[in-house]
């Protein structure tokens, strides 16, 4: 039996059963990784790796919200395919944890006690690599659950078949397991590692080239789009670069770290955990419509104070080096003084600052309300300096004409009696 709204949604109680079992499902075993990563802490821990007990609180809410949010979706468009892609993500995210908490457990901390460790261990990544494939399709087919020609297909194509390509190598691969245990691969073929490992480098080059040709989709459909759809996208897009800028943080960081863990390292897997937030929030807020054309506003917002951000926080580091060195160099040591002396600068600049950088982001990039707003500016200053009512009266309609560009203006004047 089909639900239908007055506002003529249609809703399906089967989807809603459905969306909200899988998520009660997937908390569950997140909850039962959680435990077992616990009581595994500590156990055959290299130092150069991030503790998995710390990957609980950086990833396991964004899993959640990835979750809620398909199940939210699924539940009340149970058609679109997008709500049904982040469930499956979080469904391949909470079996990758289950499987990571087991095998350590199992093998680490009560050996010989619990059946599978070795299995468990040889499934345990491969979830994270199906999940990358439904998050890419995610991006394929969002708002609308098709993609943007039907030849865009191809994208996705190149995503499953590159996926399934490095699966099928990565599971024959000799060699360990994991870097924590010193477990073979069961299934390794010695003799062939050569050609796996190209076999799984033609894979990634497959992904990679899938993974380009489906953003490059998405920035299509933003400057495509129109209405509502491209509310939808243009919510998105922020939210996936700031991801996709922590996940360069997070790989770069990773790369370049040979003396173990950095806090650096840590610092970027919290910002792709928030950024993991931010992709589920306006995902769901796109689809679900919610306040949809408050977008505006908010990116502009988010730019000038990112920016603003980013200059202050460089102006008062430098301010502190430049004044602590200017002071040692007086004094021979160093003082306080710099600190407060650069907060005070920060303070009074703020405020100019703040409004500059949102008139050039207005003029950049939301011309229209900023000419209007000119305008209107302008006018404001014209009729302070007008006495004469006939003039100022035309000069009211022009405004409004060149502002609001509305079919037909009048002007009604009320006399007093």
């Amino acid at each position: 039996m089909n639900i239908h709204t007055p506002g003529g949604e249609i809703h399906h109680p089967w989807a809603g059963r459905l969306a909200w079992s899988l998520w009660a499902g997937i908390v569950l075993v997140m909850a039962c990784a959680a435990w077992f990563i616990f009581l595994s802490h500590g156990y055959g821990e290299r130092p150069d790796l991030m503790p998995a007990l710390y990957r609980v609180p950086i990833f396991f809410p964004g899993v959640v919200a990835f979750t809620t949010v398909g199940a939210l979706i699924a539940a009340r468009q149970p058609r679109n395919p997008i709500g049904w892609l982040f469930l499956a993500s979080g469904i391949c995210s909470a079996t990758g944890g289950f499987a990571e908490g087991y095998w350590r457990y199992a093998l680490l901390v009560r050996p010989s006690e619990l059946p599978g460790g070795v299995l468990v261990l040889w499934v345990n990544t491969r979830p994270y690599v199906l999940g990358t494939v439904f998050e890419l399709l995610l991006l394929l087919l969002f708002p609308t659950g098709r993609p943007l020609t039907r030849w865009w297909w191809l994208a996705g194509a190149l995503v499953i078949i590159g996926t399934l390509t490095q699966l099928t190598a990565q599971a024959l691969l000799p060699g360990p397991l994991d870097p924590s245990v010193l477990i073979a691969n069961p299934l390794g073929l010695t003799g062939a590692a050569d050609l796996l490992q190209r076999t799984y480098d033609v894979g990634t080059a497959l992904v990679l080239g899938g993974a380009l040709a489906t953003i490059l989709s998405l920035l299509l459909r933003l400057w495509r789009a129109r209405g509502v759809e491209r509310q939808q996208v243009k919510l998105l897009v922020p939210a996936f670069a700031i991801y996709m800028a922590a996940q360069s943080a997070v790989i770069y960081t990773v790369s370049s770290s040979w003396e173990g863990f950095s806090p650096a390292t840590s610092i970027a897997f919290i910002a792709q955990g928030l950024g993991s937030l931010l992709v589920a929030g306006a995902a769901g807020v796109a689809i679900l419509r919610h306040h949809l054309f408050d977008i505006d506003l908010i990116i502009r917002r988010t730019l000038v104070y990112s920016i603003l951000t980013l200059m202050l926080g460089t102006t008062y580091f430098v301010g502190v080096v430049a004044l602590q060195a200017l002071f040692v160099r007086l004094t021979g040591q160093q003082s306080t003084l710099a600190v407060v002396a650069s907060t005070l600068v920060i303070a009074a600049l703020f405020g100019p600052l703040r409004e500059g950088l949102q008139a050039v982001v207005d003029r950049r990039f939301d011309r229209s309300r900023y000419d209007a707003r000119l305008v209107l500016e302008q006018f404001a200053a014209r009729a302070q300096q007008q006495a004469d009512l006939d003039t100022l009266s035309a000069d009211l309609l022009a405004t409004v004409d060149e502002t609001l560009k509305p079919e037909q203006v009048t002007l009604w004047l009320a006399r007093k009696p």
